[in-house]
């Protein structure tokens, strides 16, 4: 039962109650010989003191049930206006308070992603990102989409700085450009670029042309989704248990072994040393399935004998301890 059920449930009673007083008042004149138009002129006059001349005498009989139909029709019409009253005050401020306290989280949050649209694939992109762990705050021009958000949001087009300002991209670590035209993240990717050179960008194409100049604005990574899809669709045919294996260990969950990427900073304790003599299998369980350099190479499935360089970024494969204490490990400085 929702916050606003309470007021919503008083309000359809006052609502019914006057009804009723109103009906019984038209029915109440016209036995005493009103016609149907006087009944109700005189009914509602008396409900809401309003006062205008009867339109028809009336007699001991009629001013009895006029005092009756005062007394309950005015409490009738002031639970009802009170009712009206605190749903339109608790709806609103309830509404303020929300967005306040929207705002401070907002404010407190270091190192999150702002996910621009609340599309079909902006939405995947945040679930996903909660589910790992990450704070995200969503950004979108359509306030019904917003109203359905679990996530804090900002609304407010996000070719203005300010909306931007105000979802913290001074602090974020990663922009998400997941509008519906290219154009538009185009757009977002240069004045997000440009407001915070270091951010990463990761932008959304729909076509293949729109990829280069994205990546030319200032995008680190251009996803085209489509392309992606049809590639995954494609893999189900051609290696459907490999593709089922990488979607456990990276989506799903269910496996207690994940992939995570580790960089190695230039003060580590592991710049200099080989796979063999790290013996990070041995002291983290962490098995490193492939070594990606500084100038972008990888090095899949590496030798015993390949040395670990400062920059390089480890692709592991571990249970979340295991991962954990590869991390811990290579965050040891060099003595």
């Amino acid at each position: 039962m929702g916050p606003m059920t309470g007021p919503f449930r008083r309000v359809r009673i006052g609502l019914g109650l006057l009804a009723l007083v109103l009906v019984v008042g038209t029915v109440g004149y016209l036995l005493f010989g009103f016609t149907l138009i006087n009944a109700l002129y005189q009914t509602v006059s008396t409900v809401t003191t309003v006062g205008f001349a009867t339109p028809h005498p009336l007699g001991t009989g009629g001013k009895a049930f006029t005092v009756v139909l005062i007394l309950v029709g005015v409490g009738t019409a002031l639970y009802t206006f009170s009712a009206v009253l605190e749903l339109l005050i608790e709806g609103h401020m309830r509404d303020l308070v929300r967005r306040r306290r929207m705002e401070r989280d907002i404010e407190r949050m270091q190192g999150h992603v702002i996910v621009c649209g609340w599309g079909r694939v902006g939405r995947e992109v945040a679930h996903f990102l909660v589910s790992a762990g990450h704070d995200v705050v969503v950004i979108d021009r359509d306030a019904d989409r917003l109203a359905e958000i679990p996530y804090p949001n900002v609304l407010g087009d996000v070719t203005e700085d300010a909306v931007l300002l105000r979802a913290g991209i001074g602090r974020a670590a990663t922009l998400v450009a997941a509008l519906d035209t290219d154009a538009d993240n185009l757009y977002v990717t240069v004045a997000s670029k440009s407001m915070r050179p270091e951010l990463q960008i990761i932008a959304r194409a729909r076509s293949e042309s729109s990829e280069p100049k994205l990546v030319r604005a200032g995008a680190d990574r251009v996803v085209n989704p489509q392309q992606l899809g049809g590639d995954r669709m494609a893999a189900f045919v051609t290696q459907p248990n490999v593709v089922d294996f990488v979607d456990v260990v990276m989506h799903d969950g269910t496996l207690k072994f994940r992939l995570e990427d580790l960089m190695v900073s230039s003060d580590s304790h592991l710049v200099g040393s080989t796979l063999r003599s790290a013996h990070l299998r041995d002291r983290t369980g962490a098995l490193v399935l492939a070594i990606r350099r500084p100038d972008g190479r990888f090095l899949t499935n590496p030798s015993p004998e390949d040395t670990i360089e400062a920059g390089d970024v480890l692709i592991s494969v571990g249970t979340a301890e295991q991962l954990e204490a590869l991390s811990a490990f290579a965050a040891q400085l060099d003595p």
